[in-house]
């Protein structure tokens, strides 16, 4: 081979190895932008689930929108404004003792389970009348401005107060025996466990009660939440009170609190709560 030859050839494999090197070079860019592309599409489509995800969790809540912006309608057997006085017993009675109760309430269960009777002795009685008023607070429910604001906490509260209403609409006495019913050891939840919130739960609770039993009306009504924008009225009258109730259960008389052995709480035995009312209706 000549030296001319040797040099072409050595050419020739210098040029086919650049070319191999350019086609290598282009393989390896293309690539290393397709991982990026995919890198990116996938960083986009995280953020993407997250921003979803934060824009679902900040949707206003049924409770936020609909039900306080919906037309209050009040059940039968109460008066005031919106149907938030709710007043039981007999006419004849002279006094009023004021109940206040949030339904997810362990104490407020734990009171109607240990004294509830009693009360409802008194009340057929004529002792007394009883004034019911409603809380949500343990639904994270608060008051701004006069008006409520919707809490984090469940919806248990707001769920029950309405299945309440759908119970006093149908009789007063519904209401006290549905009342009992959802407080019972058998059916109140823990507080930090809201089955309150299901209308199928208030319901199986509702088929305990006589009057309530398969009862098409008010079966509807829960499931409808006929009495939704009640109950939330209803939570604001309690956040509104001027007791100085800020708590539950709270039992008020005369504008002074009922208290038990402590001066402080509740009257929480049969004793205490016996020793308070006569107290009271003396007064």
């Amino acid at each position: 081979m000549s030296k001319r030859n040797s040099l072409a050839a050595k050419s020739a494999a210098r040029e086919k190895l650049r070319l191999e090197r350019e086609r290598q070079a282009k393989r390896d860019k293309v690539k290393r932008q397709a991982v990026v592309a995919g890198s990116l599409v996938a960083v986009l489509a995280i953020a993407g689930g997250i921003g979803y995800a934060v824009v679902q969790n900040n949707k206003p809540s049924y409770w936020e929108s609909a039900a306080k912006d919906a037309k209050i309608v009040a059940p039968a057997n109460t008066t005031g404004t919106n149907g938030t006085t709710v007043v039981l017993g007999k006419s004849t009675a002279t006094k009023t003792l004021k109940l206040y109760e949030d339904p997810r309430c362990p104490i407020c269960a734990q009171f109607e389970q240990t004294v509830g009777s009693t009360v409802k002795t008194d009340l057929d009685s004529g002792k007394f009348k009883i004034q019911y008023i409603g809380g949500t607070f343990l639904d994270g429910d608060s008051d701004k401005n006069g008006k409520i604001t919707i809490g984090s906490r469940g919806e248990g509260s707001k769920n029950a107060m309405s299945a309440l209403g759908a119970a006093l609409n149908v009789s007063p006495e519904a209401f006290l025996e549905y009342k009992t019913a959802l407080y019972s050891s058998k059916y109140h939840p823990d507080e930090t466990v809201d089955k309150f919130k299901s209308d199928d739960y208030l319901i199986k609770v509702a088929n305990t009660v006589g009057t309530l039993k398969n009862n098409t009306k008010f079966q509807n009504a829960v499931k409808n939440g006929t009495y939704d924008a009640w109950a939330l009225a209803m939570s604001e009258t309690f956040n509104t009170n001027k007791d100085g109730v800020n708590g539950t259960p709270s039992l008020v008389m005369d504008g002074k609190k009922l208290t038990g052995s402590d001066s402080q709480s509740a009257p929480m035995t049969v004793a205490d709560f016996n020793t308070a009312i006569s107290t009271a209706l003396k007064a």
